[in-house]
Formats: structure tokens, C-alpha cells, sequence
């Protein structure tokens, strides 16, 4: 089992950035791909970036692309999401995944482990 905390959200004005981190424990990230999710009020969760267990491949939501950028450091079991120009729309609860399976995956119920989120709110 591997669990998984997040941190780093918060409130902040469009255009600005923030860094999430998900550090994990019990199990080597290196064992797992990795996705970031998010969900808003009213709303299905839904993907937002994933990276291999490796780190060289990654994929992102085409609502996020060019904007966020997905990372892991498997030496400090922590995956990173750097999230810049946030817009009003990006305002949701963030979840990080972790999943045994290799290759991409944005289908949220193919992630077996889940954190319990970080609250991210961009004032227009």
C-alpha cells in the first residue's frame, strides 16, 4: 500500500502560480504512475496530468496544457504539479493518484490510491 498526502494549495489571483506536491509513503512512488485530478462543485472528477513511473513520458488535459507541468523526484517519493496562468476555471479540490499499472492512464477509477486533496482557488 502507498499513501499519499498533498499539499501546497491555496488561494490566489488569476495569472498566478502555484506548486502542488504529493508525497508519498509505505511504497516507492517509483512502483506507480502518477496523476493529478481535480474536482470542482457539481462537477465529476476529472483528469488533469499523468506521468509514467520512469518520468519520461507525461500527458495533460488539453484545458491545462502548456500551463501545468507534472513532475516526480521517485529520490524524495514526491510528484509535483507546477500550475501557472490559473484561471478562474481551475478552481477545484486537487487529488493525486497512484496506480501499479504502466503506461498512461486519465481515467480516474484505473487509480487505485488516492490523497485526500488540496483546496485550489483562483479569484478573478
Amino acid at each position: 500500500q502507498v499513501q499519499l498526502v498533498e499539499s501546497g494549495g491555496g488561494l490566489v489571483q488569476a495569472g498566478g502560480s502555484l506548486r502542488l506536491s504529493c508525497a508519498a509513503s509505505g511504497r516507492a512512488v517509483s512502483n506507480y504512475r502518477m496523476g493529478w485530478f481535480r474536482q470542482a462543485p457539481g462537477k465529476e472528477r476529472e483528469f488533469v496530468a499523468t506521468i509514467i513511473r520512469s518520468g519520461s513520458s507525461t500527458y495533460y488535459a488539453e484545458s491545462v496544457k502548456g500551463r501545468f507541468t507534472i513532475s516526480r523526484d521517485n529520490a524524495k517519493n514526491t510528484v509535483y504539479l507546477q500550475m501557472n496562468s490559473l484561471k478562474p476555471e481551475d478552481t477545484a479540490v486537487y487529488y493525486c493518484a497512484a496506480d501499479a499499472g504502466r503506461g498512461i492512464s486519465i481515467t480516474p477509477n484505473q487509480f487505485n490510491y488516492w490523497g485526500q486533496g488540496t483546496q485550489v482557488t483562483v479569484s478573478s
